[in-house]
């Protein structure tokens, strides 16, 4: 993958890109793409001519990974044969392996896991939380940020899938 990015000029006003010499930019040629380099050399000239600088290949996008999945990726790095160990690492559907393959050039990010209270069926301000020994408690707090909080994972766990769920926001923790 090539770590250098190069630059051409974007016009502000018709969404076009410099190619030809219909333009005023000094020593362009027709039919000619000028790449830059420098971003700050591509501004200067496109600030000049009312554009701006562009990365000429776009970036790919990096996938959003699981935490397991980005764990596949990260040992896969350190392994000599990078693409059997994600071949071998993964479950037998084509799209899996893809997905980390595509992560492992591209660069990928680990979704944020859901969490959610879990509120106590057949009562007004009950809520479950884990206690530090793993079991599964109630409590009524008036203040949401001492509820306890569940991953869909822990909600199956626990078998809690047929009470109702609150999704926990970074507001509330």
């Amino acid at each position: 993958m090539i770590k250098e990015k190069l630059y051409v000029i974007k016009s502000r006003s018709d969404d076009n890109f410099y190619f030809s010499g219909d333009r005023a930019i000094p020593n362009w040629s027709d039919n000619l793409i000028s790449l830059f380099g420098s971003y700050e050399v591509a501004k200067e000239i496109a600030e000049d001519n009312n554009g701006q600088p562009v990365t000429f290949v776009e970036e790919p996008k990096k996938v959003v990974l699981t935490e397991e999945q980005a764990e596949i990726v990260e040992r896969a790095h350190g392994d000599t044969w990078p693409a059997k160990y994600i071949t071998d690492n993964t479950d037998d559907e084509y799209y899996s392996e893809r997905i980390l393959m595509e992560a492992f050039v591209n660069g990928y990010t680990v979704a944020k896991e859901k969490k959610y209270n879990v509120k106590v069926p057949h009562t007004k301000d009950v809520w479950y939380y884990k206690s530090v020994d793993g079991n599964l408690r109630t409590i009524c707090p008036a203040d949401k940020k001492l509820r306890g909080t569940f991953t869909e994972a822990e909600i199956e766990q626990y078998g809690l899938q047929d009470c109702e769920k609150e999704e926990v926001t970074d507001n509330d923790q």
